[in-house]
C-alpha cells in the first residue's frame, strides 16, 4: 500500500481519536452528574479550558480532513503518486498531529505561533501537491 494512503488512514484515525476523546471527556462529566447532556452548546466555549481546546483541535482536524482526502483522491486518480507525494503525506500527517498536540498543551503566544506554523506547513504542502497536478 502506498504511504500516502497510510497517512490518510492515520489522519482519519487521529481525527476520530480526538472525537472519541472529546466524547469520552463529556460522557464522564455527564455520568458523574457534573454536567447535563445538553450543557455542551456548539460553537460556544464551555467546560474547562482543556475541554474547549480538545473541542477545537477535533473540529480543526475534521475541517481539514476533506482537504487531505481531496488531494489524495485527485493524485491517485490522475496516476501521479510517487515518492514525493508519499513523503508529503508524512509531512501533512506529522504537522497535523503536532498542531493538535500543541493546541491541547497550551494557548500561550508561543504555542499559538507554533500551532500556526504546523498549520501553514500543511496548507503549503497541499498547495504544492495540487500545483504538481497541473
Amino acid at each position: 500500500m502506498e504511504t500516502i494512503y497510510l497517512t490518510l488512514i492515520g489522519f482519519t484515525l487521529w481525527t476520530l481519536g480526538l472525537g472519541v476523546s472529546l466524547t469520552s471527556f463529556r460522557s464522564v462529566l455527564v455520568l458523574l452528574g457534573k454536567k447535563k447532556s445538553n450543557e455542551f452548546p456548539a460553537g460556544i466555549q464551555h467546560g474547562t479550558d482543556f475541554n474547549w481546546r480538545l473541542n477545537r483541535a477535533h473540529l480543526n482536524s475534521l475541517e481539514n480532513l476533506p482537504l487531505f482526502l481531496a488531494v489524495v483522491f485527485l493524485t491517485a486518480n490522475l496516476g501521479m503518486i510517487d515518492s514525493f507525494v508519499n513523503q508529503a503525506g508524512i509531512v501533512i500527517l506529522g504537522a497535523r498531529v503536532l498542531q493538535s498536540l500543541t493546541h491541547l498543551i497550551s494557548t500561550s503566544v508561543l504555542a499559538v505561533n507554533i500551532r500556526f506554523t504546523f498549520y501553514t506547513i500543511q496548507i503549503v504542502t497541499y498547495i504544492v501537491l495540487l500545483v504538481r497536478l497541473f
